[in-house]
């Protein structure tokens, strides 16, 4: 289990891949076709779904198919995994967010986050973006963790934990490439004329990712090249996993 670093989150919510639920999950999820037999319309794309969600202001079972266009939000001690295309997302407890369309029906344009937190994997393609009230992250093909603070004012959290992401918030832009997370703070307001600042990596971890990652016939950065970094926030620094 790799080290992580918590604030505001609980041990279970970043350790939902180890409940036996989402492993029969996956695994029937995997053996079945995964997305393709969603499309087929032979299955849901929802991987596991733990606790009350509401899509489109309607409670949401796990027979229900997730579409892009829809307005995704999840209770209290909740859990939500799911599909589209070739991007996969988990969403934690307490969050709000849309996954707009895209050039088709199973492409994903935007993640607009509105509250709360979600990690997620993109296959390569198109523009896409992920939003929140304080920055916007344009992403290619890439793994990342997002989240919204509202205990500081709804100051956004984003960590590009591999892949290639273009930030801005305010009037800073950065182009962040990242092999073992690198993360950023959106601000409220500026901070030293700053509206974008160094994170540290937070309530998320590298299996989430790996998982993710697996639902869409993908692996990490850090899995293909069999090195990790310091998750201290920075980047990268090599270092042979074990």
């Amino acid at each position: 289990m790799s080290q992580h670093s918590l604030q505001g989150r609980t041990e279970d919510e970043v350790l939902w891949f180890q409940r036996r639920s989402f492993l029969q999950a996956a695994a029937a999820w995997t053996s079945m076709g995964g997305f393709a037999a969603a499309q087929a319309q032979s299955r849901s794309n929802i991987v596991e779904l733990r606790g009350d969600a509401m899509v489109n202001g309607a409670r949401l079972i796990p027979e229900h198919t997730i579409q892009t266009g829809d307005e995704i939000v999840t209770g209290p001690q909740s859990n939500l995994v799911f599909v589209v295309g070739n991007a996969s997302f988990q969403v934690r407890q307490n969050s709000r967010l849309t996954v707009e369309r895209g050039a088709t029906l199973n492409a994903v344009s935007l993640l607009r986050l509105l509250s709360g937190a979600v990690a997620s994997v993109w296959g390569r393609g198109g523009n896409r973006r992920i939003v929140t009230p304080t920055l916007t992250a344009g992403i290619r093909g890439t793994g990342v963790y997002t989240e919204i603070f509202a205990n500081q004012n709804g100051r956004s959290y984003f960590c590009n934990c591999y892949g290639t992401v273009e930030l801005d918030a305010g009037s800073d832009s950065i182009a962040s490439q990242s092999d073992y997370h690198q993360a950023f703070w959106g601000e409220v307001t500026p901070k030293a004329g700053r509206s974008l600042t160094p994170a540290k990596a937070i309530n998320h971890t590298d299996e989430e990712l790996e998982y993710l990652a697996r639902l869409i016939g993908q692996r990490t950065a850090w899995q293909i090249s069999g090195k990790k970094g310091s998750k201290d926030g920075g980047g990268y620094a090599p270092q042979t996993i074990k």
